[in-house]
């Protein structure tokens, strides 16, 4: 008998990442947030930080005219301070943000009264635990008086926290406001991540691994910590990705109750002619900005082949890219031109006046720029990993070498100084994209790919590779989707089959071309929120039948 839905009569979704673009989580909340809205409305609330104060936020719009009694009411008693608005994203959804600065001045009270009722470890603190401690506090206190204001006692209240750093808001509504229904979603554990960045097997060892030791050695004792206690209390955990509930599992001691998959909308994917004259412009900047830099003229057949990400060398795979690249350059068999590009923000200077300059010009010079390898300068260059690894596999951009790889360590804003395009609009004019990644509990950036009918190589150690291999588009490059087999000791054999896969590529007739890059885009269609909320709904089911045995304890 199929159990009867219940969805929250109002719901507040609490992140870091609101109106904060940062990562992931980012993508996951301003992609899902229309379809939330079908059923919600402004019943659904974001909560994130105002890191912005007397600046404009680009992403938030602020309307007085929200709730303003109630605005009024919780600022006058100066526990925290909220604007309220609108984020700009599809369906301009309600969001309040928050001012927790007061919170500093009773940070040592309300560790203790974490420790006291949940047993959370802040000692060990360090970094930005503080900052999102107070933030995710001072979240719980926006939502408590948000529900006491509009007596909300009667309805469904959910509250829903994103990752470590929101933890601290659930714990503390569970003890002040139980019939708040609170649900934690973990999008990557703080110890499995510390693992596999530092260069410890995480997947052959996993078993022998216990949580509070790992994080004990590897100096994250209180975000593990907020994490395990969150994961534990909340009336339903979470998590992204099947690889990620096992992880969570061993390293939380907590069972996911549903797993929740990351969708995406694809209303920013350009139709029809559009798309074209998208793709086409892009490819022209591509090339150009690699014509000026190497200081030569590049095939128009030139294969583009990019990756993208958070700067972790190794959890993102970006090594094996360099490698496989590097290897490409050197054999025998490429008969194309490869241009590659890695755009992973770095600590990034200002963009290179000298390139700023070429790119004014209408020629092609005849030499190479000095280091033409990077497109914008970085604090501390000879401490950067990847131009390390670059110069240690002696990648020069040579003008004899069929490969050519250029690195561009910036966000991607529309305003870098160099491509002035947004991620999204540079991203449609590659031919081939690479995540083969160590450590990704989900993945979006080769679902983003493939929904620009870009194929992509990615490895079952990511979420969304391992859930590609259970649809009926796993049958590799043909289906648009390359997902290697990669292991805690396997790193030769993934460079080997990047290569090979970028060298088979390299060699398909257009036609065939054309048929992979339209079942590349008919993968992502099956990766649309509507084809994953219900995992959502059923996690709000989950989370008021616990909060309800949780109450019935209580009497």
């Amino acid at each position: 008998m199929k159990k009867k839905q219940i969805l929250p009569d109002v719901l507040f979704e609490v992140s870091w990442e609101v109106c904060n673009m940062v990562g992931g989580i980012y993508t996951v909340l301003s992609t899902k947030a229309k379809t939330v809205q079908e059923k919600l409305n402004d019943n659904l609330l974001f909560i994130g930080p105002d890191l912005w104060k007397d600046k404009t936020n680009p992403l938030f719009v602020e309307d007085t005219t929200l709730h303003s009694d109630w605005v009024k009411d919780i600022n006058n008693k100066k526990e925290v301070h909220v604007r309220i608005g609108r984020w700009k994203i599809p369906g301009k959804p309600l969001v309040i943000l928050v001012d927790f600065e007061a919170c500093w001045n009773n940070k040592d009270a309300i560790y203790t009264w974490m420790w006291n009722n949940h047993g959370v470890d802040s000692l060990h603190g360090y970094g930005d635990y503080d900052e999102s401690s107070m933030f995710s506090y001072a979240a719980g206190k926006v939502a408590e008086s948000f529900y006491t204001y509009y007596k909300l006692q009667n309805k469904n209240v959910a509250y829903h926290a994103h990752e470590w750093m929101t933890g601290m808001g659930a714990l503390y509504l569970q003890v002040t406001q139980p019939k708040i229904a609170t649900l934690f979603t973990t999008h990557a554990t703080s110890v499995g991540r510390s693992i596999a960045g530092n260069y410890k097997p995480l997947y052959d060892c996993l078993p022998g691994f216990f949580g509070d030791q790992m994080a004990e050695e590897l100096n994250v004792q209180s975000k593990h910590s907020i994490e395990k206690c969150t994961a534990n209390a909340v009336d339903c955990f979470t998590t992204v990705s099947e690889i990620t509930a096992i992880e969570a599992n061993q390293l939380l001691e907590c069972k996911a109750d549903v797993v929740v998959k990351n969708g995406f909308e694809n209303d920013f994917v350009p139709k029809g002619p559009k798309f074209t004259v998208a793709r086409n412009k892009a490819k022209r900047k591509l090339i150009e900005v690699a014509e000026k830099v190497l200081g030569t003229t590049l095939d128009d057949d030139t294969l583009i082949v990019g990756t993208s990400g958070r700067y972790e060398l190794k959890n993102k795979g970006l090594d094996v890219f360099v490698d496989a690249i590097n290897a490409l350059a050197n054999n025998k068999n490429l008969k194309r031109d490869i241009l590659a590009y890695i755009f992973v923000p770095a600590w990034v200077g200002e963009a290179r006046q000298d390139l700023k300059y070429r790119l004014l010009q209408d020629k092609i010079e005849s030499a190479p720029l000095k280091q033409p390898f990077i497109t914008h300068w970085l604090h501390q260059m000879d401490h950067d990993d990847i131009l390390s690894m670059m110069q240690e596999r002696g990648i020069d951009n040579s003008q004899e070498s069929k490969v050519k790889l250029i690195f561009v360590p910036c966000y991607l804003d529309g305003k870098d100084g160099i491509f002035n395009m947004k991620y999204y609009d540079l991203l449609i004019g590659q031919d081939i994209t690479v995540y083969p990644s160590y450590y990704e509990p989900w993945g979006y950036t080769p679902l983003e790919s493939i929904a620009f009918k870009i194929p992509t190589i990615t490895t079952n150690l990511s979420g969304f590779g391992r859930w590609s291999q259970t649809t009926h588009y796993n049958k590799g490059l043909e289906d648009g989707v390359v997902v290697l087999d990669r292991t805690d000791t396997n790193y030769s054999e993934v460079v080997n089959e990047v290569q090979n896969t970028i060298l088979e590529y390299s060699k398909l007739e257009r036609k065939e071309v054309n048929r992979i890059r339209n079942r590349a885009s008919l993968l992502a269609d099956r990766a649309l929120w509507k084809e994953f909320i219900s995992a959502y709904y059923e996690a709000y089911t989950i989370a008021f039948q616990n909060r309800d045995k949780r109450l019935h304890k209580l009497k």
